[in-house]
This record gives structure tokens, sequence and C-alpha cells, in this order.
């Protein structure tokens, strides 16, 4: 097996076969899942001016415990017309920019009015600029707020949105195409003549993706034929930046990745990873597209996608860590040692503990309804008990 190539080089070298796409400046509302391509930064105060955290009165500390005189009122979005002076008090709004002279929130539920007479109902607050928001307490100018290579969740947009930003420079979306292959298969919900199967590649991969900053080419199909796959290889690679193919990588009769790739002038880069389900993975180039070979079996499909199809389109869409994070949790179950592969293991994450499912066949769809990780057993690994802690990638 020592001519198995490494997950992490392999990884790495998929990586380098392309640099991230140019970016491009989009509005807010159409950025979410996008990856920043600069650091984002305040362009103002947040808040702007010391605000009311809750609806009240705008108060001195020093005059508790009262009686107050009503001398206004500041709803969200105005100024105050005066400050507040020794006994007064002057009605807020949660948001409002808090009067000059007043230091403190009395909350509506502690008071009683009569006429423009407050007095408090209950115990007031305990310490001097309680609800009250201080200016700069969010974020002040300059300051950064996103990293580049960040992705864009909706409170990182809101974020933005709130140092002032109305538009964002990003990533641009990598265009991928999804090509299975194999005469056995057949679209989704179609009859199946004997020996045929449900193409559940094509699908999943397309799901697996749709998360993702990509334009995706919905799966297409192509016989076993060198010639034929040659060619649509060739008009893929002028109009996408990465082609997956899905089986036809391995070394049978009818796996014809490898020759069609050369054929349509593309260069292979690496074949055949050290590890478990996946072995078979292949990944070249041809013309300016990064073309990724997956093997057939679903499960080794699923792995793949997930250590090398999904890094890849996140870093051509331009984020700063493209592979997926490694967390930690014991086992619930014992494991056995590890041979020459790393094994990347179904497993079920509950209650903080980690279950491998017993079976591991590369060609069963089952259990990945099921899974919610896969668990790390590194080469040559020893046995692991009940309670050991083990790696994991955390999966859909």
């Amino acid at each position: 097996m020592s001519d198995l190539l490494p997950v992490e080089e392999a990884q790495a070298r998929l990586l380098a076969l392309r640099d991230p796409l140019t970016s491009e400046n989009i509005a807010l509302s159409y950025a979410l899942d996008r990856y920043i391509s600069e650091d984002v930064r305040a362009k103002r105060d947040q808040p702007a001016a010391p605000i009311s955290a809750m609806d009240g009165y705008a108060i001195r500390f020093a005059d508790l415990p009262g009686p107050w005189t009503i001398v206004g009122d500041i709803a969200a979005g105005t100024t105050p017309q005066r400050a507040v002076g020794a006994g007064e008090a002057m009605r807020i709004f949660t948001g409002a920019i808090l009067p000059d002279g007043a230091d403190t929130i009395l909350i509506q539920e502690d008071t009683t009015t009569d006429g423009n007479i407050l007095t408090l109902s209950r115990n007031g607050p305990d310490t001097c600029r309680r609800h009250v928001r201080a200016r700069s307490g969010d974020f002040a100018s300059g300051a950064r707020l996103l990293e580049a290579g960040t992705r864009l969740t909706p409170g990182a947009i809101a974020a933005a949105a709130m140092g002032g930003a109305g538009s964002l420079n990003v990533g641009g979306r990598p265009r991928v195409a999804i090509l299975t292959t194999g005469d056995e298969l057949v679209p989704p919900g179609h009859p199946l003549a004997p020996g045929q199967i449900p193409d559940s590649n094509g699908v999943m991969l397309a799901a697996m993706l749709a998360a993702e900053p990509a334009r995706i080419s919905m799966p297409l199909n192509a016989r076993d034929d060198r010639d034929l796959l040659s060619s649509i290889l060739k008009d893929l690679a002028c109009h996408h930046d990465v082609i997956v193919t899905v089986g036809g990588a391995s070394v049978g009769d009818h796996d014809h990745v490898r020759g069609a790739l050369e054929d349509a002038g593309g260069r292979i880069d690496f074949w055949k990873i050290a590890m478990r389900p996946g072995k078979p993975l292949l990944a070249g180039t041809v013309g300016d597209a990064v073309l990724l070979g997956l093997p057939g079996n679903p499960s080794s499909a699923f792995v793949t996608a997930t250590l090398f199809l999904l890094p890849l389109v996140r870093h051509l869409a331009g984020a700063s860590a493209p592979l997926p994070p490694i967390h930690q949790a014991p086992l619930a179950a014992p494991l056995a040692a590890g041979d020459s592969r790393r094994d990347y293991l179904r497993a079920r994450l509950v209650g903080g503990r980690l279950t491998p499912f017993v079976t591991q066949d590369s060609g069963q769809t089952f259990p990945l309804i099921a899974a919610n990780a896969l668990i790390i057993r590194e080469i040559g690994a020893q046995p692991r008990a009940v309670g050991d802690i083990a790696d994991y990638i955390a999966i859909a």
C-alpha cells in the first residue's frame, strides 16, 4: 500500500490545482453562504450613542428611589430634545438615545404613574447604567467585523449591515458539472431493467453542493464508452471550473475515466488514496477545469465528496479554511485496530457519544440516512475501548 497517497497530501494537491476564482461585489441580500474576499471593517460605532435596552424611563441613578416628574418621551430613531435634570424622568423606548443627564433606565414594569408623576412600584435598578447599552458596546468604527475567507452566515450579514456595508466583495461561484458513469445507471424514478440501478450518486452530490456557493449543472450520465466520455469531458471543460465524475475511476475493464481524461488532453495529478472507503479517487485537470473522479459506491462517493469535492468548491469560492473541521467525542462502542488505510467510519453522534455502525459496506445507502458523523481511524491505530476519545467529522 506504499503507493497510496495520504489523505492530507491528496487534499493539498487537489486544492493547488487551481487558484480561487476572481471576486465580485454583490448586495448583502444575495451574499448568504458566499466567502468574503477581504476583511470587513465597521464604518460606524454601534450603538452610535448610549441607548436604552428596555422600554421604561430614563433617570439619574442618584435620584433613586424617586419620585420623578415626567418631562417628555423619546422613541427609537428620534433625538432627545432636552436633558434630564434632578428629579426628572423621560419616557423612553427600546433603542432610543439616552438623553443628556440620564444614566439609568427604570423599566416600566417597576413603575406606576399618576399624571406626570412617576413612582417605584417594585425594586428599582441596583446599579448605575442599568439597562443602558453603551456607545460602541457592540463594536467601534474601524473594528474588524469579518475576516477574509469567512463564510457569510445570516449573523455575519447582519453584522456587516450594522457596520455600514450595503455590499461586499466575495469570491466567485464555481461552475460544477456532475457526471455519473455506468451503463447500469437509470435516472431516479424510471423503470429498471434487469441489472440496472437508480442513479443515486448524481442527486446525492447535487444535494451536497446545494448549500455551497456553486452553480451546478444537474447530474449527467455517460455510458461506459471511452470515446464518448472523452468528448463529454472536452465539452464540459469549456464551461465549468470543476468536473466531478462518479464511477469509472478504478481498474475494471469498464472504468474509462482515466483514459478518457488523457484522450481529452487532460492530465492526471494523482490516483489512489490511503483511505477507506474511497481508495480509487482520481484528480487532474482538463483545460482550465479541475477533474475529480469519485468512486461509484454510494458511501465511497459520499465520504470522498465530503473530504475532497466540498473543500475544492469552497477553496475556489474563496474560503480561508475549506477542509472539514475535526471534532472529538468519546466512543459509545469499541473500535477494532486500524490497518494500512485510514478509515472514515459512518457513525451516529447521540448525547455527545459516538457509535460506529456495525456495517461499513461502501455499497449501502441506507446507513447514510442515520449517519451524522465520520469517525476517523488512523492507519495502524490501536483498538479503542468505550469511553476513549475519537476524532470525527460532522456530516449532515
